[in-house]
Parts: C-alpha cells; structure tokens; sequence
C-alpha cells in the first residue's frame, strides 16, 4: 500500500483525506437505517368474539363418561347430576340408534355404596353398550 506524503521538494499535499469523511458518512447511513420504523403490512378487521355454545346437549351420540368423584358427586360428561337425572339421561340413550357407549369411571375413593346404586339403574335399564374405564390407574405391575 503506497501512500503519498506530498513532493519530493517540500510542497505540502493538496488532496484532501476522505477516510474520515466516508467513515462518518457510514455511521450516518446505519443510523438512519435502524431508525426507520418498520412497515407494518397488517390491516386491522375487527372479528368477532368465541362464545362457547350454551345449548350444548348433555347426550352425546357416540360416547357418555359416567363419573363417580371422591366427594360422591356423579358426573355425565362433566356436568353433575342426580341418580334421578341419571334414569333419565340413560333412558335417552337407549333410545338412539345406535346406543351411545357408556364408559363407567369411579374415583379411587368413591363411595362403593354408591358405585353399586350406580350399576344397579345401569343393569337395570338393560344398557347394552357398557365398560369400565381408568382401571388401568389402581393396577400393580410386579416383576
């Protein structure tokens, strides 16, 4: 890299130095660059709102979840009922085609008493399509 320091006979140099400038000039261009805000391409559209379905049917025609809790509360799908209720919900599953599954649930705790008025009604309205599940939960593997 040659640089020139001027004439060999004492002359001073009369080119002007522009590293400096075009250093300060960069600085500047970046500085304008991150300022700029950014362009948002986004149009605003005002949707409405979800609101979960209040007529929501207690039967469904697949499969019912039959739940009996620690604190003896007897659970349709997540709704709690009474053993009357109960009578009723069933006798409106026998009459699908085809009959829902009913899937039978007691907590650990639960009331055996009332696991067996439960399995009475059930027996008793002759539900065809029935089965216990979360057994699996309480079984013991031993190797």
């Amino acid at each position: 890299m040659a640089m020139s320091g001027g004439k060999d006979d004492g002359s001073p140099m009369m080119e002007m130095n522009t590293t400096p400038l075009i250093d300060v000039m960069l600085v500047l261009l970046i500085m304008f660059i991150i300022t700029i805000p950014v362009a948002t391409h986004s149009v605003n559209i005002d949707l409405p709102q979800a609101t979960p379905p209040t007529n929501k049917p207690l039967v469904d025609p697949v499969k019912n979840k039959l739940v009996l809790t620690t604190q003896n509360v007897i659970l349709w799908n997540g709704s709690p009922v009474t053993e009357g209720n109960l009578v009723s919900l069933l006798q409106a599953t026998k009459a699908m085609n085809p009959e829902p599954e009913l899937q039978f649930q007691p907590e650990e705790y639960a009331s055996y008493e009332i696991a067996n008025r439960m399995l009475k009604i059930i027996t008793e309205l002759k539900v065809s399509k029935f089965g216990f599940v979360g057994n699996e939960n309480f079984a013991t593997f031993s190797k």
